[in-house]
């Protein structure tokens, strides 16, 4: 690392150890673990109802309480998979095969303080990564033309597709209506309006924060309304020996580190997320281990490996947002908005003139991590509590929460009403089996799409195999369609 970046580091450690860094970190770390503990809640749907917030904000506060929402929720989740056997968010359902069993056994407190402790190593470790690889692809980034671009965003299109529902089928379709939704507005290169229906409010297309909210949030709230007959007598409550060892760790470093390596290069491929890494990390510690049949009986290592590679993807899936400006998953495309909103474009350039950014980003994880730590060792006693709280109750609270996080957006109530009818939108494409995420990166992935494959073949006179030009391009789409390929024939398999 040069001399200059050092400095840079250095500095940036400065900056965020500041009382209001350190305040609004601690504060988005305790709302993150809320939510992500919270029944019918995730850190997605967090960071999207809280991001209007930050519009007035700076941007150092900003970013601070995202990020402490962003690895705070994360490691919720697997709190309700621990005491319910119901994981809060997809990323923590491998953390039930031995979370769930370890508290029937009576070792309640020592499952939640393995899964804490865990996802802060693995979340630690993936802020150095971000801190070592961001700039070096940023450098090769600064080298892709239109048709690299265009072959990225398609790519992380079909990893979000395959892997958000049991039909790639209908994924590859909930991305194709995301990528619709982009389009509504003025036209990027010819500068006409689109599918504005005559209406001034769309000449902008669709605000993006209200369509996060609005599919994260209030689709959210309306699939749980079926779901009201709450099941917190199955909470389990007796919660003891919450205090780590040491030597616990060590004995399995090897575990630890292997799991967060799968976690960080999950979450750089962009569109994956951390439900593939954590069941990878189970499946492959399960694999090397002396006796695999222990798994899936509540063992400690069932636990550690899937929460140590969940929180490894926060870091993984920031270094392609800030590199390429893609998001790594649906966190970061809220993330995505935020910055967007602060005046931050993501992308190469970012990296070249605000390396400091990526610095001050690497310390917010790492100090976010160690308030997760403390906190989730401190409130693991009161963690049935939040369990506890009655769906009734909190989903009419969080609606209202999304309709004012809408009209803060712009101060408009178009966009209020643009969060209740994109949630309703959202919630019948759920009810008919299609997967919510990739509708939100078909939104955020079609202006990059779009107009890259448009100036691709303007400039190469229409030739259409200007995007198998390169081999960097030619590579990423042959690698998509190999993707469709294994996937279409794993569901079929399924099926």
């Amino acid at each position: 690392m040069e001399l200059s970046a050092i400095q840079t580091v250095v500095s940036s450690f400065m900056d965020v150890l500041n009382f209001d860094c350190l305040l609004w970190i601690a504060l988005g770390t305790l709302i993150g673990i809320v939510f992500g503990a919270a029944p019918g809640l995730t850190a997605t749907t967090a960071v999207a109802l809280f991001t209007p917030i930050t519009f007035y904000m700076p941007l150092n506060i900003s970013l601070s309480f995202l990020m402490g929402m962003y690895c705070g929720g994360f490691y919720a989740g697997s709190i309700p998979a621990i005491l319910i056997n119901t994981p809060g968010a997809p990323g923590n359902a491998a953390t039930v095969m031995d979370g769930y069993p370890m508290a029937q056994n009576g070792q309640a407190g020592r499952a939640l303080s393995v899964s804490v402790t865990s996802s802060y190593i693995g979340g630690t470790l993936s802020a150095f990564a971000l801190l070592v690889f961001a700039p070096i692809i940023a450098k090769i980034a600064l080298k892709f033309g239109a048709p690299e671009y265009f072959a990225v965003a398609v790519l992380g299109l079909v990893c979000i597709a395959g892997v958000s529902g049991r039909s790639i089928v209908k994924g590859i379709a909930g991305a194709t209506i995301g990528m619709f939704l982009s389009t509504i507005g003025m036209d990027p290169i010819d500068g006409l309006p689109r599918f504005t229906l005559d209406s001034v409010y769309l000449m902008g297309g669709i605000a993006l924060i209200p369509a996060l909210v609005g599919l994260f949030a209030i689709t959210e709230v309306l699939s749980k309304v079926d779901k009201m007959d709450d099941e917190n007598n199955k909470v389990i409550t007796q919660i003891s020996g919450i205090m780590p060892h040491f030597s616990e760790y060590w004995h399995n470093k090897w575990l630890i580190l292997k799991s967060s390596i799968i976690g960080i290069l999950v979450g750089a491929v962009p569109g994956t997320g951390p439900t593939i890494a954590s069941w990878m990390a189970y499946n492959e510690a399960k694999r090397s281990a002396k006796d695999p049949e222990k798994y899936g009986t509540g063992i400690p290592e069932g636990v550690m490996a899937t929460e140590a590679s969940n929180n490894a993807v926060t870091g993984g899936a920031l270094i392609p947002l800030l590199t390429l400006g893609v998001p790594g998953d649906t966190v970061t495309a809220v993330l995505l908005g935020a910055l967007m909103i602060q005046g931050l474009t993501p992308g190469p350039m970012l990296l070249t003139e605000h390396y400091d950014l990526v610095a001050f980003l690497l310390w917010i994880l790492i100090f976010a991590n160690i308030v997760m730590l403390l906190m989730g060792l401190l409130s693991s006693k009161f963690a049935p509590y939040i369990l506890k709280i009655p769906v009734k109750i909190l989903m009419p609270i969080v609606c209202v929460l999304c309709i004012t996080g809408g009209y803060a957006a712009n101060n408009s109530f178009f966009d209020a009403a643009m969060v209740i009818v994109i949630g309703l939108g959202g919630y019948i494409l759920m009810s008919f089996g299609f997967p919510v995420a990739p509708v939100v990166l078909g939104l955020i992935l079609g202006p990059i799409i779009e107009p890259n494959m448009r100036m691709a073949l303007i400039g190469s006179g229409l030739n259409p195999f200007v995007f198998i030009s390169t081999p960097l391009s030619a590579g990423l789409l042959v690698l998509a369609f190999v993707l469709v390929w294994v996937m279409n024939r794993r569901g079929r398999g399924a099926a």
